[in-house]
């Protein structure tokens, strides 16, 4: 194998790939990326055995072959590379070993045989949509916060991705939760993707979706079974294994009952609460919300720090209220809203509240009260 690639294109790829690549590894090979040299092109493919990338990238091919190396380093040798530097990678017949030059620097990397690299097998996955790249990046935007990082749980490690009905239209939703908080997200279901079985997607295949769509605008290409899921945009391939089990009932927790709302400016408000909950207690992060007519107050007290109270005016209907939240779970949900006003709608100190876009009914947020 010998080729000549441009450090720049070489680095983009690799930025892909090699962060599939779990830092830990039992199995040494998972440790490294499969670099495949031929036709005009060099592919590279890394995998953790659930999560699997394959990436092309133009290069100059002198001589075909294949071989793998660790993926960290070639990372970071190839980033501590000058801009504009043409790195040749060249692999010895005898060695075992892969050398990388560019310019005056050389590097000799440990090879593993390619046969020992784990067969990225071309399942079969029945249905296949495609959907704008903007699109699905809001899709995982507006609810990839709420994934609960608690594994006890398992089956709340991801995005449950399916197809329902909003109002009578038929809408493809994304829904996370992890028992505190609620987050759903919809989209006009794109054209064959109805009848899609109702999968949830790892929040690590989520992550490595997200570090994608930076540099794409292109449409994306899904296609899934009840076991698999593969995203295709431009020269990049993700391969995921879906989390088997079943996802929570969602719309049993969404209230339909909360008779109180408050609109209310959203930067002010997600201003006011980072304010005040820089006093609360690291643990707890509460902050009180008491509301009344035409006016919020949000405080909050903590025996180390002091306590800090702000008022700002807001449309509020309904009898007065003090409820608490955690601050954390306030400003994620502010941060998510892209409209100006946001729409909060309350029952009493221990009921769920509904958060919404006042200027967008595709994202509807639930947020569990807590005590302070």
């Amino acid at each position: 194998m010998k080729l000549t690639i441009e450090r720049a294109a070489l680095l983009k790829s690799l930025a892909h790939v090699q962060s599939v690549v779990e830092r830990r590894n039992t199995i040494p090979i998972l440790s490294n990326v499969l670099l495949a040299a031929g036709d005009g092109n060099l592919s590279l493919t890394a995998t953790d055995m659930d999560l699997t990338i394959i990436e092309e990238v133009a290069a100059e091919v002198l001589q075909e072959g294949a071989t793998t190396v660790p993926a960290h380093t070639l990372y970071d040798i190839v980033r501590k590379l000058p801009d504009g530097a043409q790195v040749e990678l060249s692999l010895a017949g005898d060695s075992g070993q892969m050398t990388l030059t560019a310019g005056r620097s050389a590097f000799t990397l440990t090879t593993l045989p390619r046969e020992d690299f784990p067969a990225s097998n071309q399942v079969d996955l029945p249905q296949s949509f495609k959907v704008a790249a903007p699109e699905l990046c809001s899709l995982v935007d507006r609810t990839r916060f709420a994934i609960s990082t608690e594994e006890t749980r398992y089956y709340l490690n991801g995005i449950y991705l399916h197809a329902a009905e909003s109002g009578g239209v038929p809408v493809l939703r994304a829904v996370a939760t992890d028992g505190h908080r609620l987050a759903r997200f919809e989209m006009p279901l794109p054209e064959g993707a109805k009848g899609m079985p109702g999968v949830i997607v790892p929040r690590k295949t989520v992550g490595e979706l997200r570090k994608l769509f930076d540099e794409s605008d292109d449409s994306v290409a899904i296609a899934l079974s009840d076991t698999r899921i593969r995203f295709s945009f431009g020269s990049t391939v993700l391969t995921s294994k879906l989390i088997d089990g079943t996802f929570p009932d969602y719309e049993r927790v969404i209230p339909s009952g909360n008779d109180r709302t408050m609109e209310v400016d959203r930067k002010a408000f997600r201003e006011a609460v980072d304010r005040v909950s820089t006093i609360s207690s690291e643990k707890s992060r509460a902050v009180k919300l008491s509301f009344s007519e035409g006016l919020l107050t949000l405080s909050a007290t903590s025996p180390e720090n002091g306590s800090a109270i702000e008022e700002i005016e807001v449309a509020f209907k309904g009898e007065t209220l003090e409820i608490g939240f955690n601050s954390r779970y306030l400003l994620d949900i502010a941060e998510q809203i892209e409209g100006s006003e946001a729409l909060f709608q309350l029952s009493d100190a221990t009921s769920p509240t509904i958060v919404r876009d006042v200027g967008d009914e595709s994202a509807l947020y639930v947020l569990m009260p807590m005590r302070v």
